[in-house]
């Protein structure tokens, strides 16, 4: 394409066109480059593999975008930004024609999965969908994109967010959709939850960290009140809270395992960049530590079945006083089991370890 502003060559990336479009394609000047691989994410790689310049620019070939738009995105890339998002929402200064978007996807999941994108992975935009955007080559081989469907532009955001690379947001216009062959391919509660359960499987930390912490908050509370037997406003917390508590640590516990191990998996094969506090932790918690620090667990954990043994011999092996016994039996368990993980986990770590290096 070219006019006063941008020149460069326009590259069509098919993996499921019929033939009529193609041609048209290639008529109107268009390189119809064919993708074997069916997916979104797949047309876009092909596409972006085949282009030739420095800056690309992508948009949806539905008629949903009006093309005229892109010198505004070359504008930002020219002036340093590394990748340029569209943005359709009026939050971003963009429009919406009437009937170019859902009523659910307009006013619902598209600004609440915005609004989780900046919180989780601060992103400076508003919407995370606009498939009309421009990056630079280098910027794109740098993220080392995976995702072969709809999650491949969001992907890219996250990604370019993580790694701190310079993001622009350009007001668009979102038009209706011009197809008449097929209905679009979206989904509004489908790829809905596509999206959500893809940011939670790139955020360990809101998938497993934060939950984990408040799950061991909520355990220590319920053994600071159980421990003593209190009774707060003629509600007596014994042995069952104690169990519920040792079930809230051993969760929350395991929680904040899967975090620092998928954390560490995601910086090895290059998903997210380092982390100076996981590098520091993995630094401090070595296999020999959590060997140790499991096993130190286990022992006071198997001296409170010791003690709670006792009980029992001098009971003649008999019935047991329940509320008195299960405060030692309950927490011994909780520490063999804690001791336990801490000791695998400490394994698992080190042989994350080998392919960080």
């Amino acid at each position: 394409m070219a006019d006063q502003h941008i020149a460069g060559e326009v590259v069509v990336a098919d993996n499921g066109s019929t033939d009529d479009s193609r041609e048209l394609a290639a008529q109107a000047g268009a390189r119809v480059v064919a993708v074997e691989e069916a997916g979104y994410g797949n047309a876009l790689r092909g596409g972006i593999a085949a282009a030739r310049g420095r800056c690309i620019l992508m948009a949806d070939a539905d008629d949903s975008y009006d093309l005229r738009e892109l010198p505004r995105f070359v504008e930002k890339l020219r002036a340093g930004a590394d990748l340029v998002q569209g943005c359709r929402l009026p939050a971003g200064g963009g429009r919406v024609e009437s009937g170019a978007m859902p009523f659910l996807h307009r006013w619902w999941g598209n600004p609440l999965l915005s609004f989780l994108a900046r919180w989780w992975f601060r992103t400076p935009i508003h919407d995370i969908y606009c498939g009309m955007r421009g990056f630079t080559r280098a910027c794109y081989d740098r993220l080392a994109l995976r995702c072969t469907g709809m999650e491949f532009a969001t992907e890219m955001i996250i990604k370019a967010a993580r790694y701190e690379a310079k993001i622009a947001e350009v007001p668009i216009t979102l038009h209706r959709d011009g197809r008449t062959t097929h209905a679009p391919h979206l989904k509004t509660f489908r790829d809905g939850w596509r999206t959500l359960r893809f940011f939670l499987m790139v955020s360990p930390r809101w998938l497993f960290l934060e939950p984990g912490r408040l799950l061991i908050v909520l355990g220590l509370i319920g053994y600071a009140i159980a421990l003593p037997g209190a009774h707060i406003h003629g509600v007596h917390f014994s042995s069952h809270t104690l169990v519920v508590a040792t079930l809230l640590l051993l969760c929350g516990y395991h929680a904040i395992l899967f975090a620092v191990g998928v954390k560490t998996y995601a910086i090895s094969q290059k998903i997210v960049p380092r982390d100076e506090r996981i590098d520091a932790l993995l630094e401090r918690v070595t296999t020999e530590r959590a060997t140790l620090a499991g096993a130190v667990m286990m022992l006071i954990g198997l001296a409170l079945f010791a003690i709670a043994f006792a009980q029992w011999r001098r009971a003649g092996f008999g019935d047991l006083d329940y509320e008195r016994t299960m405060r030692f039996v309950v927490p011994g368990c909780a520490l063999v089991a804690l001791g336990f993980e801490t000791i695998l986990a400490g394994f698992f770590l080190g042989i994350l370890q080998f392919f960080r290096r």
